[in-house]
C-alpha cells in the first residue's frame, strides 16, 4: 500500500467533534489502497475523553506520539475554566456575549502572543523530528488538518524541505472563522494570520473545505486546486435496528457544542407557551442536551420555567451520542449568529441525518447547512426572528408523536457515509 502520514491534533481518546473526521477516513483508507501513519501530541489539552473512538483505529496502525508544550495551564490559572468533561464549562471564552476586563485581557494576550495559535510551539520540534522520520521510513503523501491552524505551517515546513506531496484540510475556515474577529487582534498580528493562511493555501498541492462555500472562498485567493470533502457519518455507527419511540416521552434533544451565541430564544418561548397550555406536553417534555453547553442556554431555559425539563447530559461518548440521537423525536440544530456562520457545516447535521429524525434548524435559511436539510429532506432551517414557523413545526412533530405516525425521513444521504468520502480522499491522495 502507499503510504500517507497525518498530522493531527486531534485523537482518540481526547473526544469532540474535531476528532471524528480523520479518526473515521483513518478506519477506511485501508480499503482503498492507503497506510495511514498518524502524527498526533503525548499530551494534548483534552476538553473530553473518548475512549470508544479508539474502536475505530484498525490493528496495527502506525500512532506517532510527540510531547507538546502548550501555555493553557498558565493560561487556566490566570483565566480560570472548567476541568475537562464539567457540564458548566463554556464552550469557548470567546462566545461569552459578557465578559469581564480579566477575560478580555486574557483573550488579548492568547490571541497577540500565540500565532498563529497556542500550539505554535510545536512546530518546529515536529518539523524536525519528521523530517528525519521520513527519510527511515518514506510515505507518499503528507495531509494537515486544521485548526489548530499550526498543523498546516508543520506540513508547508515538511514539504518545502522533503518534496513530498502535501493536502492542507480545514476542517474550518481560518481568517474568516467566525470568532476571528472576537480574539482582539492587533492590526499587524491580524495580517499575519492573514499571510500564514495565504502561504499555505498557495504552497499546497491541494486543499480540502468541508462545505461549498469555504471551498469557494478559498478557490477565489488561490491557483491551488481546492476540493470538496464533507463531514460524514458512519455506516456502522447505525447499523442497529432503530429503537421504538416511547409513547410517554416527547425528546427534543441537541447533541455537541451549545454555544451563547447560537441560543434559539424563538424556540424555547415557543416551548415555554406551548407547556403552559397544554400540561400533557409539559408532563412528557424533556430537553437532552448531550454536549459542552453555555451557561446563557440554561439560564434561558429557566428564566421560561423549563428547568424541570431539561436533561444537561454533560459530554456522552460517541456511541452514546448516536443512541440519543436516534430516540429523539426532533433534533435541534441552532447556528451561531454570525454572519460567517452561513458558510459552516456543523458536523453533527450528517449524524443528523443518518439519526433519521427531524431536524429542527434556528439560522441562516440561505446558508450551506439549510441547503443540506433542504436536498435531503432531513429537515427545515428558520431565521432566528420567525418564531411562527418554530412553533408549528413543534406543534406537528407532537401531533405526530400523540397519534404514532412519527416516520423517519428517507431522502438519499449516502454521498456523505464516511467510506464513500474517504474513497474521494484516496481518489485524490
Amino acid at each position: 500500500m502507499k503510504k500517507v502520514l497525518i498530522i493531527t491534533y486531534y485523537w482518540p481518546p481526547t473526544g469532540g467533534s474535531g476528532v471524528q473526521r480523520w479518526v473515521k477516513f483513518t478506519k477506511y483508507l485501508r480499503r482503498f489502497g492507503w497506510e495511514p501513519v498518524i502524527y498526533t501530541p503525548q499530551n494534548p489539552e483534552q476538553l473530553a475523553m473518548d475512549e470508544s473512538l479508539l474502536t475505530d483505529i484498525p490493528s496495527g496502525v502506525t500512532v506517532i506520539k510527540r510531547p507538546i508544550w502548550e501555555p493553557y495551564a498558565l493560561y487556566r490559572k490566570f483565566f480560570g475554566g472548567a476541568q475537562t468533561g464539567s457540564k458548566g464549562a463554556g464552550v469557548n471564552p470567546l462566545n461569552q456575549q459578557k465578559k469581564s476586563f480579566k477575560q478580555r485581557l486574557a483573550i488579548f494576550l492568547r490571541g497577540n502572543l500565540f500565532v498563529p495559535d497556542p500550539r505554535a510551539g510545536w512546530v518546529s520540534p515536529s518539523v524536525c523530528f519528521l523530517s528525519s522520520y521520513l527519510k527511515e521510513n518514506p510515505v507518499d503523501a503528507i495531509v494537515t488538518t486544521g485548526p489548530p491552524q499550526s498543523m498546516h505551517l508543520i506540513g508547508q515546513r515538511l514539504h518545502k524541505r522533503t518534496g513530498i506531496k502535501w493536502i492542507a484540510d480545514f476542517r474550518d475556515p481560518w481568517t474568516e472563522m467566525h470568532y476571528f474577529k472576537h480574539m482582539g487582534l492587533l492590526p499587524w498580528t491580524a495580517a499575519r494570520h492573514r499571510r500564514m493562511e495565504q502561504q499555505v493555501l498557495d504552497q499546497a498541492d491541494l486543499v480540502i473545505a468541508v462545505s461549498s462555500p469555504v471551498r469557494d472562498d478559498f478557490q477565489a485567493r488561490t491557483k491551488t486546486p481546492v476540493v470538496l470533502i464533507t463531514n460524514g457519518y458512519d455506516e456502522d455507527d447505525f447499523a442497529a435496528e432503530p429503537p421504538v419511540l416511547p409513547a410517554d416521552s416527547f425528546v427534543l434533544l441537541h447533541t455537541g457544542l451549545f454555544a451563547s451565541d447560537g441560543n434559539p430564544l424563538s424556540l424555547w418561548d415557543a416551548i415555554a407557551r406551548k407547556c403552559a397550555s397544554d400540561s400533557n406536553f409539559k408532563a412528557q417534555l424533556k430537553i437532552r442536551l448531550a454536549g459542552k453547553t453555555d451557561p446563557e442556554i440554561l439560564d434561558a431555559l429557566a428564566t421560561r420555567g423549563l428547568s424541570a425539563n431539561v436533561e444537561n447530559l454533560g459530554y456522552q461518548p460517541h456511541w452514546k451520542t448516536v443512541e440519543l440521537q436516534r430516540s429523539a423525536n426532533v433534533l435541534l440544530l441552532p447556528l451561531r449568529q454570525e454572519p460567517e456562520y452561513a458558510k459552516a457545516l456543523p458536523g453533527k447535521i450528517f449524524e443528523y441525518l443518518a439519526a433519521r429524525r427531524p431536524v429542527l434548524g434556528i439560522g441562516q435559511e440561505n446558508g450551506a447547512a439549510a441547503a443540506i436539510l433542504k436536498s435531503t429532506g432531513a429537515g427545515v432551517m428558520y431565521d432566528w426572528d420567525r418564531p411562527e414557523p418554530v412553533r408549528n413545526f413543534i406543534e406537528s412533530a407532537w401531533e405526530r408523536h400523540l397519534t404514532g405516525v412519527d416516520g423517519p425521513p428517507d431522502g438519499d444521504i449516502s454521498e456523505y457515509s464516511r467510506a464513500a468520502l474517504t474513497q474521494k480522499l484516496s481518489e485524490l491522495l
